[in-house]
């Protein structure tokens, strides 16, 4: 959410993403074998390792995977396991290549599966890093965690607090016996945003992880430094944020129009 683009870690694995979305919620296979190779209308081919018994993966849910990606060479380019670092996005969301949005949801927690993607549902034509392009992948995933994507706060009937720049806060909960922050701390921050027509552009929520940045000191939009430094520990709010406190005449991305008010489903998580 800087100035005039998202925050840089707006995607935990950004070599993940791609043009190529699976769209609509995969149906699920009655029938659940440990090593049947099972292919699908898109190029897609998966086979369980081992069954799981948690709840099913379904498109809009965030799902939290260990992986190890592979070329067909059994190059590996990528690791999860390697960092200790599991990697969380919202299934359907178009977060992800294609082939993994279709991939994930045919699976339940506790499932491991291999998934064989072609280019037209991975990177296509486009290389990336030691991934030539038009290259199969080949994916081995841990599914560990399944939850609810993010939702748009209940503010009915609650007040609002509108400030001289335009901005507009509803606060939902609020601490007032904990700390505000000063400017140029650090502060931690969960949230998710949305266009005044409920349309979701953006979600830490999503991608199980809450944003850091020096709240004041101009790292986001004017509207999050303002309001930021208004709020206290664990305050929960719905910040309204004009465009001229946002993004402006420029929009950004494909995402936010020119001159969009912006909404902001925020939580202050800590402050450092």
């Amino acid at each position: 959410m800087k100035k005039l683009a998202f925050l840089s870690l707006s995607i935990g694995l950004t070599a993940l993403t791609s043009c190529a979305v699976f769209k609509g919620n995969s149906p699920k296979k009655d029938t659940r074998e440990i090593g049947k190779v099972i292919s699908t209308p898109s190029g897609l081919s998966y086979v369980l390792n081992e069954l799981g018994s948690g709840e099913a993966v379904d498109s809009g849910k965030v799902v939290t995977v260990h992986y190890t990606g592979f070329l067909t060479d059994s190059t590996q380019f990528d690791s999860s396991k390697d960092r200790n670092d599991p990697f969380t996005f919202k299934v359907g969301g178009g977060m992800v290549i294609g082939g993994w949005d279709e991939g994930l949801s045919y699976l339940r927690v506790g499932d491991k599966a291999t998934f064989t993607i072609p280019p037209s549902i991975g990177y296509g034509s486009q290389a990336q890093g030691i991934i030539p392009a038009n290259s199969t992948l080949i994916f081995d995933v841990d599914v560990l965690s399944v939850k609810d994507g993010a939702k748009p706060f209940d503010v009915k009937g609650m007040d609002t607090t509108s400030f001289p720049s335009g901005l507009k806060m509803i606060k939902l909960v609020e601490n007032i016996d904990s700390i505000q922050p000063n400017r140029g701390q650090m502060v931690s921050v969960d949230y998710s945003g949305y266009l005044m027509d409920g349309t979701l552009f953006d979600s830490s929520v999503d991608r199980g992880k809450p944003i850091e940045f020096p709240v004041g000191n101009g790292s986001v939009i004017k509207g999050w430094d303002e309001a930021i430094l208004k709020m206290h520990k664990g305050d929960k709010a719905r910040l309204i944020i004009p465009a001229s406190l946002a993004y402006g005449e420029r929009g950004a991305g494909r995402v936010i129009p020119p001159n969009a008010t912006l909404i902001f489903d925020v939580v202050l998580m800590d402050i450092k």
